[in-house]
């Protein structure tokens, strides 16, 4: 009866034990986690909340006192012609610029992959765009595109054409810019893209040439497509989220002139050069919603496609 007993008292310990040592390491892990959460409430949590309190008060940069006028900045914003003008010019930047540095990367990858001499040389020549500093590199753009000084101009004169306004003409200010900004994401895609060739097994693509893929494309599109899913789909949202960014080649090369007016842009005006605290506030909480929805819903589109 005692070993009984005493088997039984074992057997009701045991669960007590695990349980506790099961409290111990939950412990543990919230105070390992503790830093990194405080550090994200203090970093991005709080700031939204005082962003979103500026954004219903008619608060100036300064001001002693403000009032609560409620939604009444954000149906400001959609009446305001500047701001529309902003969205869509912005828009039309993001089209031409995700697409374009998607695919340009890709072909751009798929030409280097296969270099064995020359590849890291043409690693370091895509990618050096994207180590430069945007702003210097926007004046040196700003000179590449001078209507009489800049070699671009020089060139299509030299074929006869008419030298072209990039950087005065409103309706080529933003194709233009949309152009700086494909040559600004192509090294740091394309080095991402070879990641993702890298990664790819050769196994498969000597499996499907047995199958009777023999044409390089159909090798593409059966194998090499489908494996780099997970990598395009993460080209695509930070690409996108870059092109919604623009600012800096605005700032350098436009300041901000009709038809060239972007999002962030126009941010930085009523937040600092016009002192409208609330109004800016409000924007940005609308950027950061265009940003969080485009974001989320190219991810959801696009992993039901993605093969892992």
């Amino acid at each position: 009866m005692s070993m009984v007993t005493t088997a039984s008292a074992a057997q009701l310990q045991a669960p007590s034990r695990t349980s506790s040592t099961a409290r111990r390491m939950a412990r543990r892990g919230i105070l390992f986690a503790l830093p990194a959460t405080l550090l994200l409430i203090a970093i991005y949590i709080i700031p939204i909340i005082v962003l979103a309190g500026f954004s219903v008060t008619d608060y100036r940069l300064g001001a002693l006192s403000t009032q609560f006028v409620g939604l009444d900045n954000f149906t400001a914003a959609f009446a305001d012609p500047v701001f529309m003008r902003a969205l869509k010019n912005t828009v039309l930047y993001a089209i031409i610029v995700i697409p374009a540095g998607v695919f340009l990367a890709l072909g751009a990858a798929l030409l280097v992959y296969n270099r064995k001499h020359s590849r890291a040389f043409w690693e370091i020549a895509y990618f050096l765009p994207v180590t430069a500093t945007l702003v210097a590199m926007a004046t040196v753009w700003q000179f590449l595109l001078h209507p009489s000084l800049g070699p671009v101009n020089a060139a299509i004169k030299w074929f006869g054409f008419e030298p072209v306004a990039f950087l005065s003409n409103p309706s080529l200010l933003i194709p233009t810019m949309a152009l700086i900004g494909i040559w600004q994401v192509l090294g740091f895609n394309m080095v991402l893209f070879l990641a993702g060739l890298t990664a790819i097994p050769k196994d498969l693509h000597e499996a499907a040439r047995l199958d009777g893929a023999k044409n390089p494309i159909d090798r593409f599109l059966t194998v090499t497509w489908p494996m780099l899913g997970p990598t395009t789909m993460f080209v695509v949202v930070t690409t996108s989220i870059s092109a919604f960014k623009v600012f800096e080649t605005v700032a350098v090369l436009t300041k901000g002139r009709s038809g060239s007016e972007v999002l962030l842009f126009a941010l930085y005006l009523e937040g600092f050069e016009y002192a409208n605290t609330g109004y800016a506030a409000a924007l940005t909480l609308i950027f950061l919603a265009i940003v969080l929805v485009l974001s989320i819903g190219q991810t959801l589109h696009m992993d039901r496609k993605v093969h892992y």
